[in-house]
C-alpha cells in the first residue's frame, strides 16, 4: 500500500468581528479574523496538508485571495475540493490531526463539532480527526492574542 503524509499551517490576525470560524465551526469571540474568505485557520492548514501531500502546491494556488469568487467563502467548500482532487488522483484521506495554537478562544468546547464538520467534509469518520488546541504561554503574537494559528498533518492512501 502506498502512503503520503502532508503537513498545513495557516495563521490570521483578529480583527473586528464577534465570531471566529474554526474546524468549520461558528465559535464565539469577542473579535473576529482579518482574511478572504472566512479565516478558517484550521481548515485552511487541512487543506494545505492535503495539497502537500499532493504535491499540489498550497491553499493559495487554489484558491488565491485575488480572486474575488472566494470572498467570504466558506472554508468546508475549499476542504471539500482538496477531498476531490485527492480522490480524483486515486488517493483517500486515512487520518487528520489538527492543532489550534491560540490563547483565546478555547477550543476544547467546540473540538467535537469541528471534528464532526472535517470528517463529514472528508468523507471519513470522525475517530480518524483530532482537533486539539494549546496556547503559547503568552509569548509571540498568538499569545498577546494579536492572532490565530492553526497547524494539521494528514495521512492519505492509494485508493484500491
Amino acid at each position: 500500500m502506498s502512503f503520503r503524509i502532508g503537513q498545513g499551517f495557516d495563521v490570521h490576525a483578529f480583527g473586528d468581528g464577534d465570531h471566529v470560524m474554526l474546524g468549520g465551526v461558528r465559535v464565539p469571540h469577542s473579535q473576529g479574523l482579518v482574511a478572504h474568505s472566512d479565516g478558517d485557520v484550521v481548515l485552511h492548514a487541512v487543506c494545505d496538508a492535503i495539497l502537500g501531500a499532493l504535491a499540489l502546491g498550497d491553499i493559495g494556488r487554489h484558491f488565491p485571495p485575488t480572486d474575488t469568487r472566494w470572498r467570504d467563502a466558506d472554508s468546508r467548500m475549499f476542504v471539500r475540493h482538496c477531498r476531490a482532487l485527492a480522490d480524483d488522483a486515486g488517493w483517500h484521506v486515512v487520518n487528520v490531526d489538527a492543532t489550534v495554537i491560540a490563547e483565546r478562544p478555547k477550543v476544547a468546547p467546540h473540538a467535537q463539532a469541528m471534528r464532526e464538520a472535517i470528517a463529514a467534509d472528508l468523507g471519513i469518520d470522525v475517530s480518524a480527526v483530532s482537533v486539539k488546541g494549546t496556547t503559547t504561554e503568552t509569548l509571540g503574537f498568538t499569545g498577546r492574542g494579536q492572532g490565530i494559528a492553526a497547524m494539521a498533518v494528514c495521512l492519505l492512501a492509494r485508493s484500491a
